[in-house]
């Protein structure tokens, strides 16, 4: 499978005709769908006015199509020019006016524009609402389908950018990786090193102090060149490296679970850099720290 990103957008216009004459019941279908990173899947419609009722419908559809991201999609019907006129509800319009010259005569309120009395919704009556079932029906069903086809190229679009995010991602575990066998590699690490090290720390006790047990002090700092050993950090990194060249090359949604690797990868940095004793050590930690927050933000934008 391969990797999607949450970020894209598709267009999507069909005309459609609803199998009458003369061109009447023409129509153009234009879906407009963008999405962007989110941490679930929050959908969000604009649909012309008496075309509510399809939302559950259209909601399922995207659905099926994806399971994470911010999406907005957008629906516009434009209607030919035979079904385009609208007629005005002359009784509904009777009892608004009334209620406005009530409302101005007793609260002194300023008579309304004729544009504002316009927007109100029920004033102009629609052609579709005058349509019968079995025609609102087949829009409907190509309202859906059309959205079915935008969708899809939403798809196609997510997933070049995932293709893309995926072959940043596996640079970034090979730097990743890198880093990790230069940290194993270093000389600070070698037992001469160590020891060097040691008798230093201990020279520098027993000038300061006399009196002072060798011995004992020998094995105070034994046990605490131990606690610095990072070999145990060393060997998650490998483990986690593994674990996220697998996701990326089976692809899929596993945007959460590369996030989850983001933070153990930070975890292992953060170790390491604190329990450096060498300068060599600490430049790689924070290399290394670089980049993960560099791959977590790449992650963010993975479904």
């Amino acid at each position: 499978m391969i990797l999607q990103s949450m970020t894209g957008f598709a267009r999507h216009a069909v005309a459609y005709s609803g199998g009458k004459k003369d061109g009447e019941g023409d129509a153009r279908i234009v879906w407009e769908v963008r999405s962007v990173n989110g941490k679930g899947l929050d959908v969000r419609f604009r649909l012309p006015p008496g075309f509510e009722g399809i939302e559950p419908q259209v909601r399922a559809t995207l659905s099926r199509h994806f399971s994470r991201g911010n999406f907005q999609a957008v629906l516009t019907v434009e209607r030919s020019a035979a079904q385009s006129d609208v007629a005005i509800n002359e009784a509904y319009l009777a009892n608004v006016m009334a209620a406005g010259e009530r409302l101005r005569s007793q609260y002194g309120l300023a008579p309304a524009s004729v544009d504002g009395i316009l927007a109100l919704r029920g004033v102009l009556d629609q052609p579709q609402e005058a349509e019968d079932e079995q025609m609102r029906g087949q829009l409907e069903a190509a309202i859906v389908k059309a959205l079915d086809r935008a969708l899809a190229a939403l798809g196609d679009a997510r997933r070049t950018e995932g293709g893309a995010i995926g072959a940043i991602l596996a640079g970034q575990v090979d730097t990743i990786a890198a880093l990790a066998a230069r940290a194993r590699s270093d000389p600070s690490r070698g037992v001469e090193a160590i020891r060097a090290r040691l008798a230093a720390q201990i020279a520098l006790l027993l000038d300061a102090a006399s009196g002072l047990d060798e011995t004992r002090l020998y094995m105070e700092a034994a046990f605490l060149a131990t606690k610095a050993d990072i070999q145990e950090e060393l060997d998650r990194l490998d483990t986690h490296v593994a674990s996220a060249r697998k996701l990326i090359s089976e692809g899929g949604p596993i945007g959460r679970k590369l996030d989850f690797l983001s933070q153990e990868f930070n975890r292992e940095a953060n170790t390491l850099c604190s329990k450096s004793n060498a300068a060599s050590i600490t430049s790689i930690g924070l290399e290394l720290k670089a980049v993960v927050d560099q791959f977590r933000e790449q992650v963010q934008n993975l479904e």
